[in-house]
């Protein structure tokens, strides 16, 4: 999904800091590098606009760099960076705090106020994936939002979790977009990233209705996820789990899965997990039977039943043609459809 901008590797040893300070200046914001190691520097960048929020992989080595008042004067495009952590030390410094960073935090940061980040990556590189995203498509405070600036933040839970896992499947995913999914995928991430500020300022009171409403559909949707294999996985078990009445389920789908019922949003998920484990080479030996039951369906009748609605071919006869195109022999017992 995201397209690969730079890569050092291409360029003379002696021009890659140049050019690296050249690219983020044009696709982030101009800030100024400091490198210990200029010989050695390695860096890479990927990009992409998801409806009006651009969202960048970067890997880079250790070093340290600067948004001065001067760079400020000359160009404030007035946006947040929220940054995650893939690999590396970090530390950034905005308003008198400072935020020592490693893999799975979160942070914001603000290009209307100067700050000042540190990189220790070793002999290896560091990652981050960061976004950025205009203030006024936040509908929060923006004094609020300043009092959080440069604070570590988990990426492993609650909301932070969320936006860390959306965060990692945009920048990991290789599938391409369309435009209209763009679009879509930018709103859903602008919701994220409001619910997760407001959430540690305390303003959920300034977070609109329909982002509350997108923050408690994206957590149902891994709730589900993660609940596959119980067979008792139901419309009525999810939203009892969330607190919520059968139909304000069935609206909050129908608001936001475009048709897709809670019923056949399962159904479809687990034939889908199947269907994976089915061409995995690696779990040829495994029955289908003991594939079905793993997600969920525990009659076998039911699941060759599903699995040849949604794909046009029974369990048994898919793994076969897989396997075929892999080298791989299936003598896998207890095989149903």
């Amino acid at each position: 999904m995201l397209e690969k901008v730079f890569d050092s590797q291409r360029l003379p040893v002696l021009d890659r800091v140049e050019a690296w300070r050249d690219i983020t200046a044009s696709a982030l914001i101009p800030n100024e590098f400091v490198v210990d190691r200029a010989a050695e520097f390695r860096a890479s960048l990927r990009a992409a606009e998801l409806g009006g929020a651009q969202v960048t992989d970067l890997t880079y080595a250790s070093m340290t760099s600067r948004r001065t008042p001067r760079l400020i004067r000359q160009s404030d495009p007035e946006m947040y960076c929220v940054g995650l952590i893939l690999r590396g030390q970090q530390v950034i410094v905005q308003d008198r705090c400072e935020a020592p960073l490693g893999a799975g935090d979160l942070v914001v940061y603000s290009t209307s106020h100067p700050y000042a980040a540190a990189v220790e990556a070793g002999r290896d590189t560091a990652a981050s994936v960061v976004v950025q995203v205009s203030r006024a498509m936040v509908p929060v405070s923006s004094n609020r939002v300043d009092r959080i600036l440069a604070a570590r933040m988990s990426g492993r839970e609650g909301v932070g979790g969320l936006l860390a896992g959306f965060l990692t499947h945009v920048a990991t995913d290789t599938v391409p977009y369309r435009s209209a999914d763009s679009q879509r995928l930018g709103g859903v991430l602008v919701d994220l990233i409001t619910a997760w500020l407001a959430h540690h300022i305390d303003g959920a009171d300034q977070t609109p209705t329909e982002t509350h409403q997108h923050v408690q559909f994206l957590e149902i949707q891994d709730f589900i996820r993660r609940h596959l294999g119980d067979a008792e996985l139901s419309p009525a078990t999810v939203a009892a789990a969330h607190h919520i009445s059968l139909r304000t389920l069935h609206r909050l789908f129908h608001n936001h899965a475009h048709g897709v019922t809670v019923g056949s949003y399962i159904r479809r998920q687990r034939l889908a997990h199947a269907r994976r484990d089915l061409g995995d080479p690696r779990l040829s030996t495994r029955p289908v039977l003991a594939i079905a039951a793993r997600w969920g369906f525990l009659r076998p009748a039911d699941f060759t039943r599903a699995f040849r609605t949604q794909y046009g071919i029974t369990p048994s006869d898919y793994r076969s043609q897989a396997h075929f195109k892999t080298g791989t022999q299936n003598s896998a017992p207890g095989t149903p459809g």
